[in-house]
Order: C-alpha cells, then structure tokens, then sequence
C-alpha cells in the first residue's frame, strides 16, 4: 500500500507542469532510444538463443510495463547483453518453455524482493564482485558470437563446451560472414569518431550490412521470419506452470535471471541517478521488473532488465518522464510491423559483429584499471575469481563465491589487531604527578579483539613481565566478541596473578558492555577504569 500511495504521489509529481514541450521531448527521445534499442533488440534475442522476435517482443512488451511502474522516470527496459549470456545455457538445457517458466518465476522473486524493501541488497555486493561478474558475462557473449561471427556450428550446452567442440568439428569459417561481421565491428568502433553520434552506429552498421546482403545475396544465414504481432507462436504454455517437477529444477534458472535483473537494474539507476539528480526507488523498480517478467512470456519474450545504453541515450536525449520508454516501446512496436520484411534478411553475422563490440564495451574498464595501476591485490583476486566463476558455472555461484570471498578478506582485514607498548614518560603528561609509578607500562590496543586474532593478546603478558604497573589504553578497540572476551579475561587473570596492577582506559561502549558481561569489569575494579591513560597515572595512585 505505501509503495502504491508513493508511486502515486511520484507520479503526480513527475507530471506537474507538463505541456506540448514536454510532451514532443518525450516524443524525441523515445524514438531516439527506438533507434538505439532495435539493433539491439534483435542482437540479444538472436545472442540469447531465442529469436530476434523474442527479442523485439521483450523490448515492446518490458518497454511499456517497466517504464510505466519502474522506479524513476529514465528507466528504459529490455533484453540486454548480460541477460542474453546467462540465457544461453538455460536455452540449451530446458528450452524455450523452460525459459519462459523461469522467466515468470524471477518476475515473481523480484515482486516479492521489492515488497520486501530487498532494494538495497545491492550495496552489499562488494565493486569487484560486480566488475568480475560484468566481464564475465562480457567473455561469454563474445565466446557465444563465434558460430554467427564466423559462419560455423558448434555443439554443447555451455560456452565452454560449445568452444571445444571445434577441436572434434573443425573450425572453416564462412569468409563471407566473417566479412560482414568484421565491417559491423569497424564501423561501430570508427563512425562515431568520425561523424558523432547523430545516428547510432550499431543501426547504422546493420543498415549497410543488409543493403550489402540484399544487392550481392553472401551465403550467410539470416534473421529469418519477423512475425508482425505482439504473441509469437513459441509462447508459455499454461500447462508448464502446472509440472511441479520442471517448476523445481527451474527454481535455480529463475534465481540466476531474478538476481542479474536486480543487480543490472539498480546499478543502471543508480548511474542515471547521478546524472539526473533524480533517485531512484529501488523497491518500486523491483516490483515494476517483477512485473514485467511475469507478462513478457506469455507474449513469447525473454527475460528483460534495465539497461544502461538506453537509459543513458534518454537522459541525454532530452526525456522528461516515463512517457519516453513508452514512446520507444512504440516505436519498436511500429518498426516491426513495417520493417519486417527488411528486418528478416538481416545477417547473423551483422548481429554478431554488435555484440562482439558491446562485450567489449560492458567491461569496466576504468574500474579494472583502478584496481591494477592501485595494486589492490584483494580486490583483483575477488574480480578473477568472479570472472571465472561466471564463465565456468553461472551468475548465482559467481556472486555467491564473490561475495564470500569478499567477506573472508573484510573479516581478515577488520580483525588484524595492533599492539604497541609504551613505558611511562612524565614529560608527556599535563599535571606532572610526582607519585608516578617507575615501573609502568602502556599498552595501546588498536583493532576489534575477536576469534581470528586473540593470540596476539599472548605476547602481552611477555612484555610486561619487567612491569608492576600495566595500563591498557583501548580507544581504538571498538568491540570484542565472545572468544576476544575469554582471552583478554584470562590475560588479565594472569597478569594480576603475577601481582600486577592493571588499569583500563578509553574503552569504547560495546567493548566494555562485553567486558562487563565477561567478568573483566569486575575482575579489574571501578577504581581502575578511567577515561585516559593520563588520568589513570595521575589519579590511580
């Protein structure tokens, strides 16, 4: 109900003031993102191992739900590269049906992820992890490119197999085909340098590469038929959403497709945030992608995500509200039907040569630059494993084995503990105190005192056996868990049986609620806590 009075309340916002000039920026911009979305559009379905029309179809039908509930009004929606990637094996092992099952299954988990305010998750998983996975998808894409790319067929159900099958099939590329992708490649890569951006290269280069296929007839394969309606013929079927069995084996496809569809939609809000000034909100985004899956399959469409290239193409385009993904889904809508003869004799190797190029460009490179020229060796090894992970398995281990690799090094790097040693100097304190012990030592603390680093606490005792007087200063301990609690306990149990006096200053509040709970407080007394070191030697004697 909140989530519906604040969407209501956004939108009322968001429409404030809207006029004929709104109204024809909307219009420009949607049909700008049409131009950009249609190559690829029938790039990903064809990459996913579906069709270029399940592609189309996901752009109309995710294009006009998602824009219309998601979470900020320059969120565009469709097929995208890294969706396409994990769709692959899914295709291979289960099929279409399969997919569209799984489809509504993620559309579901997201619904319930929204509604649970599951938004913010995303912050949890840490940068590398997402670089890792993003390049890991990228590698995969292109990998999945090479039988169109180069003419040839491969065989097997994942991108690994399918690439060493050709050591058993032999690899005797279609020069043809390989020539059409290469000229897409070059000119997706060149024109925009040459010429800007006034008409998006990768249409551009599909344009030319069909002309060429129409005039000179390669032998290359083709799109193929583009239906002209919105329900393809290879749509769910009821009766799979009844088969107990395939739901189940489907519950691990789902999650994957649920959990690539959250991270790619919140970091794409999150990045047009920025550039708007307009936050998104997440939950609402989540229930509008849940949606949006949960419908697309019964029109005959994959699973669709936010995508950054479009949204940023409809910021920069000049959108004003949501009204702009609505007008692209529109646009999309009308090319097929008028363009679906031309659109049927587009090579596949064209297609090919586009994704070759946005696996490319879906690398984040700046941030992987970063980590190398900073030689964050934790946070390189974090991004290996994750790329590995998801081109050897799939998204769901990859993130699941990022994040814990993630949490092992953050555990290891919050519980290193410091200990420095200090004998007592009457010239560093303001009320020089004529009754200052001779023999006193200062330990310094510094870092959390748990299970993974109580033996340094051994080396203490060592070091004050010369000392009667031993003043641990604790401010850069911020907590202490069970096993750090035991330890420190039993160091201080030893040291005042050896007949020292032991004093505790500058302990933090949860470090010293855990040693009020263990005893330590007590052991040690209330005349023996104090503030600072300085107030203990000054006042403690």
């Amino acid at each position: 109900m909140m989530l519906l009075q604040k969407f209501t309340k956004d939108l009322k916002q968001e429409f404030t003031g809207y006029d004929k000039s709104s109204l024809v920026s909307d219009l420009l911009a949607g049909l700008t993102v049409t131009a950009v979305a249609i190559p690829l559009a029938l790039a990903f379905g064809v990459g996913s191992g579906a069709t270029a029309a399940s592609g189309l179809i996901t752009a109309i039908v995710a294009g006009l739900l998602i824009s219309a509930l998601g979470g900020a009004y320059y969120q565009i929606s469709g097929p995208t590269g890294a969706m396409a990637a994990i769709l692959m094996s899914i295709v291979a092992k289960y099929d279409m049906q399969g997919v569209f099952i799984a489809t509504v299954l993620a559309g579901i988990i997201l619904i319930v992820a929204g509604l649970l305010h599951l938004g913010k998750l995303i912050s949890f998983i840490p940068m590398p992890v997402i670089t890792g996975f993003t390049s890991g998808i990228a590698v995969i894409i292109a990998l999945g490119q090479i039988d169109n790319f180069f003419g040839v067929q491969s065989q097997g159900a994942s991108t690994l197999e399918k690439l060493l099958s050709y050591s058993q099939l032999g690899f005797t590329p279609n020069w043809e085909a390989a020539g059409i992708g290469g000229f897409v490649v070059l000119t997706m890569l060149i024109f925009p340098k040459l010429f800007g951006t006034a008409i998006p290269a990768s249409l551009l280069a599909i344009i030319l590469a069909t002309l060429g296929n129409l005039l000179y007839g390669f032998d290359v394969a083709v799109v193929g038929e583009i239906p002209t309606t919105l329900f393809l013929d290879d749509r769910l079927e009821f009766a799979g959403l009844l088969d107990f069995n395939r739901l189940t084996n489907l519950l691990a496809p789902a999650a994957s497709i649920a959990v690539l569809a959250m991270i790619e939609s919140l970091l794409c809000g999150a990045t047009a945030g920025r550039m708007t000034g307009a936050p998104l909100d997440s939950n609402r985004e989540l229930v509008a992608q849940g949606v949006g899956n949960l419908v697309v399959p019964f029109f005959g469409g994959i699973p669709a995500t936010a995508a950054i290239a479009r949204t940023s193409v409809a910021v920069k385009s000049g959108a004003k509200t949501r009204l702009t993904g609505i007008f692209h889904a529109l646009g999309i809508l009308a090319a097929m039907f008028i363009l679906a003869p031309v659109m049927s004799k587009i090579p596949l190797a064209a297609l090919a040569g586009v994704l070759m190029v946005v696996s490319w460009r879906m690398n984040e490179w700046a941030t992987i630059g970063f980590m190398v020229d900073g030689k964050f060796a934790g946070a390189i090894f974090k991004f290996i494993i994750t790329m590995l992970c998801t081109i050897i398995f799939d998204l769901t281990t990859a993130i699941v084995v990022g994040v814990m690799i993630g949490l092992i090094l953050q555990t290891v790097r919050f519980s290193h503990l410091r200990i420095t040693y200090d004998e007592i100097d009457p010239n560093r304190l303001h009320d020089h105190n004529s009754s200052l012990p001779e023999n006193g030592l200062v330990c310094y603390i510094t870092g959390p005192i748990v299970f993974a680093n109580t033996e340094r606490l051994e080396g203490i005792a060592e070091k004050a056996q010369a000392y009667s007087y031993v003043y641990f200063s604790m401010r850069g301990v911020p907590d202490m868990d069970i096993s750090g609690t035991q330890e420190f306990g039993k160091l201080i149990a030893r040291l005042q049986a050896e007949g020292k006096e032991i004093y505790l200053c500058s302990v933090q509040e949860d470090a010293m609620e855990m040693m009020r709970r263990g005893g330590i407080y007590a052991m040690v007394g209330q005349d023996c806590v104090y503030w600072s070191v300085e107030r203990a030697l000054c006042h403690g004697h």
